[in-house]
C-alpha cells in the first residue's frame, strides 16, 4: 500500500532539501564504518564528478600492510583507473576526516577541485588544521576546501573507535 501521503510527502521533502555534500558525506560516514568493522581506523571517502559517484574508498593500512592505504587514496586510485584518467578534474571528493599530508599531496597533484571534510584533525591535517597544503599558493593547483560537514557525527566514530582500543 506504501506510505500515507503526509509521510511520505514529509520523507520526499526531507530527502530533497538535503545537501549533496550531506548526502555524500553520509556515504562516507558508513564508508568509515565499514573499515571500522574491518579493525581500521574508521575514514570513508567518496569522488563525485558531475553529481555522480565515480569511486570509493576506506581504510585499509591495516589489512593491506600499506601505509598508504589511506581512504582518501584509495578513492583516488579507483576514481582514476574509473575516468581513464589520473587528472581528476571537477571532481569533489567527501571524506570523514580532514586528509593528512601524504592523501592532500596527492589531492593536489590528481588535479581535484574540491575537498569536502567532516572532522578536523588537529595533530596531522593538512586543509587548514595543521598545515594547508590543499590551499598554498607554492604549488601549482589549489583545491576549494569546505570542512565540518557532518563533523559531529565523523568525530563522534573517531572517538569511540579509539576509546575501545584503550
Amino acid at each position: 500500500m506504501g506510505l500515507p501521503r503526509e509521510i511520505w510527502f514529509n520523507t520526499r521533502m526531507s530527502v530533497e532539501l538535503e545537501s549533496p555534500d550531506i548526502h555524500w558525506m553520509r556515504h562516507a560516514l558508513a564508508l568509515a564504518l565499514r573499515a571500522a568493522s574491518a579493525g581500521e581506523v574508521p575514514v570513508g571517502a567518496v569522488l563525485v564528478k558531475e553529481g555522480q559517484l565515480v569511486a570509493e574508498g576506506w581504510n585499509l593500512p591495516i589489512s593491506h600492510n600499506d601505509p598508504t592505504a589511506h581512504a582518501e587514496i584509495q578513492a583516488l586510485r579507483a576514481g582514476g583507473k574509473a575516468l581513464n584518467n589520473y587528472r581528476l578534474t571537477g571532481t569533489t571528493l567527501y571524506v570523514t576526516l580532514e586528509p593528512c599530508p601524504m592523501c592532500a599531496g596527492a589531492i593536489v597533484h590528481a588535479r581535484v577541485g574540491r575537498v569536502v571534510f567532516a572532522a578536523t584533525d588537529p595533530r596531522t591535517g593538512a586543509a587548514g588544521s595543521v598545515y594547508n597544503i590543499l590551499q598554498s599558493n607554492e604549488l601549482n593547483h589549489r583545491c576549494e576546501v569546505t570542512g565540518g560537514v557532518l563533523a559531529e557525527e565523523s568525530g563522534g566514530l573517531l572517538r569511540d573507535f579509539f576509546r575501545s582500543r584503550r
